[in-house]
């Protein structure tokens, strides 16, 4: 019933004060938030994913509005093209509306902002589609962002007790962690060393706070050869990896010997995972903000690597970025923590190592 109805090439408007009530199935969805996206462009279509395959189903998308009338009644996500932004009043009314996301690409000829500040008035509430997105799946969208939006933002602050304490936290994570893990460091070292020839450390150039390179530390986990043919990303059941290597890589203790490059303060705890200089020449070309993530130390683990697989692509590296930005904009002690007791999570299931 909901599908057929929102299918139709026409938007439904209320003919008369008697049909202004919404039709009778939305009684069934009172327990969702009725949310209508403004716009129809690239935003919209991503935030309309997120929202209609939430899990917690917290939310019923009624459609879009489109600058085009042309495109009423098409298809872009579960719901369609249900009006145009010029009957943005009528159709919140009529559906009873309590959000509108504004996806709206040009919103200096685009944006319907006399009926905005109606549907306001009318205790609607009227969210940015960038911010929506963002709260809703722990990620920035990259792609149609402008950069007013991270100008004006609130985030992006560096309280610089909160830097502090973060230091501190991190100096004090890495001594306990290298005098706990002392023990397992010597096995880990010693089966290194027995199971493949070469040094037990592995030494890497990596792009860390403000895009200048350090030296990088892990157990060594592929062969000594692995690069003679160039630098190339790590992939799925890559014959590069040693036996031993394999389950370094799978429960991460391959970055341990990271605790001293935090100790130097070349790293942190928690920040966006380094890349290679290699890999960031090409992708600070082919992906919008990229440095951004080099505004805070990077770290052992992060947001990406909790919330994300493996990134081995320019399309894997897309969407990680996505999820840095969302860390270096919100970064606070909070979600230092909140990484950290997800990190164990994901070392326990093993899940995303390459």
């Amino acid at each position: 019933m909901k599908e057929a109805y929102l299918e139709s090439s026409a938007p439904i408007m209320p003919k008369s004060e008697s049909s202004r009530q919404p039709p009778f199935f939305y009684k069934w969805l009172s327990l969702k938030k009725r949310v209508l996206i403004l716009g129809d462009g690239k935003l919209a279509h991503d935030l309309a994913r997120v929202l209609v395959y939430d899990r917690s189903h917290r939310y019923n998308v009624m459609g879009f509005l489109s600058g085009e009338q042309s495109r009423v009644g098409s298809r872009l996500e579960n719901p369609t093209v249900i009006g145009t932004v010029d009957q943005l009043f009528d159709l919140s009314e009529y559906y009873q509306v309590q959000t509108i996301a504004v996806c709206v690409e040009d919103r200096r000829g685009g944006m319907p902002l006399e009926a905005l500040l109606d549907v306001k008035s009318m205790g609607i509430e009227v969210v940015d589609g960038h911010r929506m997105y963002e709260e809703e799946c722990g990620r920035l969208s990259i792609d149609e962002l402008k950069p007013s939006f991270l100008i004006f933002s609130s985030g992006f602050r560096r309280k610089p007790v909160v830097m502090v304490l973060k230091r501190i936290g991190d100096i004090l994570g890495a001594l306990f962690g290298l005098a706990f893990l002392t023990p397992l460091l010597c096995v880990i070292a010693a089966c290194v060393k027995w199971d493949s020839p070469g040094p037990v450390l592995y030494r890497q150039t990596r792009v860390g706070l403000h895009g200048y390179p350090y030296v990088l530390l892990k157990f060594r986990s592929m062969r000594q050869d692995a690069e003679v043919d160039g630098v190339k990303w790590a992939e799925q059941g890559d014959t590069r990896v040693t036996k031993l290597g394999y389950w370094l890589r799978k429960l991460r203790l391959d970055e341990l010997p990271q605790f001293i490059n935090v100790l130097k303060g070349e790293m942190s705890l928690v920040g966006p995972r380094p890349e290679r200089p290699h890999f960031v020449q090409d992708l600070r070309k082919q992906i919008p903000f990229y440095d951004l993530r080099h505004t805070v130390r990077p770290g052992i683990t992060g947001w990406a690597q909790t919330c994300f697989q493996y990134a081995a692509s320019l399309e894997d590296s897309h969407v990680k970025l996505q999820y840095d930005l969302y860390y270096v904009k919100n970064l606070s002690l909070w979600l230092d923590v909140k990484i950290l007791f997800r990190t164990v999570r994901v070392v326990l299931q093993g899940s995303g190592a390459r």
